[in-house]
Formats: C-alpha cells, structure tokens, sequence
C-alpha cells in the first residue's frame, strides 16, 4: 500500500508536470502564430540589421516567451505539486491551518509582483519590488519549512518541489533582469541609465489571450486549492489553527 501510495503521488507530480509543460508550448505555439512582421533594430554600423537567432526570433523575443509560456507554468506545476505533498502527508492533522496559512502568504508574496509585472513596465520601482518580494518568499519558506518539520514529514520529493519553488522565482527575476538589464543596473546606482521612478502602463503589453489564461490558472491551480487546505485543516481541528493532537503543540525538549 505505502509502494502504491508513492506511485500515485510520483504519478500526480508527472502529469501535472506534462500538463505545464503542454499549457505552455500550446501558448506558446499560438503567440508565435499571432505575431506581426519581425521587428529590426539598427546595427552599430547605423544600418538596419536582424537581431534575430537560428530558430528566426530575436533574442529580446525568445527570452520574453521562454519565461511566459515556460517558466511560469513550470512555476505553477511545481505549487500543485506542493499541494499534492501537503496532502499526502495529513497536514490537516498534523501542522494544521497555521503552516497552510503560511502557503497562503507566500502565495501572496509571489502574486504582487508576478501581477505588476503583467501590466507595469520594468522600472526602478517594479524590479525592486520583485527582488523584496523575492527575499521576503524565501524567508518565508524557511520559516514554513522549519514548522513544517516539528510535526509532519517532509519527504525527500517534497524537499525536491521545495527547490522548484524556491529557485523557479530566482530564474524568473534574472530573466526580466536581462530584458530590463539598464534599470537594475540603475537600481544598484551603477551604469549610466537613471533609474526610471515612474509607475506606467507596459511600452510592450503582453499578449491579450496571455493575461487571463495565466490568471485564471493561477485561481484553478493555486489560489483554489490552497483555500481548499486552508479550509480542510480549519475543519479538521475545529478551527484551531494548529491540530489539539499535532506534536507541533508538544513543548519542545
């Protein structure tokens, strides 16, 4: 039974891997289908020359769809495959609502500047957003993790989502990093842009279909479920925040 248990969560992790990875090359594919002419951009020679790579997309143009239509349904699979974990090892039982709260802040760390880089232009103030937010998530997961250990187990592929969810955001900043490289530099005072400390609307908006599509599924595959253990755990301890039996209530000693 336990070998069969371990299957199916092995099995869970894989079909939602595949299904990110599919949601992303179908985006993908449509976004190159609905794609104007190429856009050229003046050489150091003044003359008007292709910045583009072997596959025919500029390099500005496949860092911008590697990170839309790859890293951030990666980024999602690996938080359904967080929530599957939380829920094989009885987290209702064991660390309670006050660790699923804790889910439910990071969510929140990583939604506020996912969000504003959806439909603000990178500025000063956008990327030092993200990078706040950034180091706030990961204090916050070590603080999860250190609970979390107090009373339930945390398996080997927990611990393996765990550094999913903690490195996919890392990539996801260095790739707007690059795309954006004159206001980070700006940001740290070195390079000769000044910082931009303006908030507006995006010079280049994300594809129409993209935002919806990516917000909605954040709602399904996160926002959902995670209320869903928030709510599992409230019901199970009768609105304790932490489980009247957990070991987590145990003094320490």
């Amino acid at each position: 039974m336990h070998q069969l248990g371990k299957s199916v969560r092995r099995g869970l992790l894989a079909t939602v891997s595949a299904m990110a990875l599919a949601a992303g090359a179908a985006l993908w594919q449509r976004s190159r289908g609905n794609r104007g002419p190429q856009q050229q951009r003046l050489g150091r020679d003044g003359q008007t020359g292709s910045a583009e790579t072997a596959g025919g997309i500029d390099t500005s143009t496949l860092t911008r769809q590697f990170l839309l239509y790859y890293i951030m349904p990666v980024w999602l699979a690996a938080g359904v495959a967080d929530w599957v974990c939380h829920r094989a090892t009885s987290i209702e039982a064991t660390t309670g609502a006050k660790e699923s709260l804790m889910h439910l802040l990071m969510l929140a760390e990583v939604s506020i500047p996912v969000t504003a880089g959806y439909f603000l232009e990178v500025t000063a103030p956008v990327a030092a957003l993200m990078i706040i937010a950034f180091f706030l998530h990961e204090a916050t997961a070590l603080w999860d993790v250190n609970y979390a250990v107090t009373a339930r187990e945390v398996t080997p592929i927990e611990q393996h989502v765990h550094s999913f969810l903690e490195m996919v955001p890392l990539m996801a900043i260095s790739f707007i990093a690059v795309l954006h490289w004159p206001q980070f530099r700006a940001l740290l005072g070195i390079g000769g842009e000044r910082a931009d400390l303006s908030l507006r609307p995006k010079d280049q908006p994300l594809p129409r279909h993209y935002i919806p599509i990516s917000l909605g599924a954040t709602g399904v595959f996160e926002l959902l479920p995670y209320l869903e253990e928030l709510y599992r755990c409230l019901r199970a301890s009768h609105g304790r925040l932490i489980p009247a039996g957990s070991p987590a209530n145990q003094p320490a000693g």
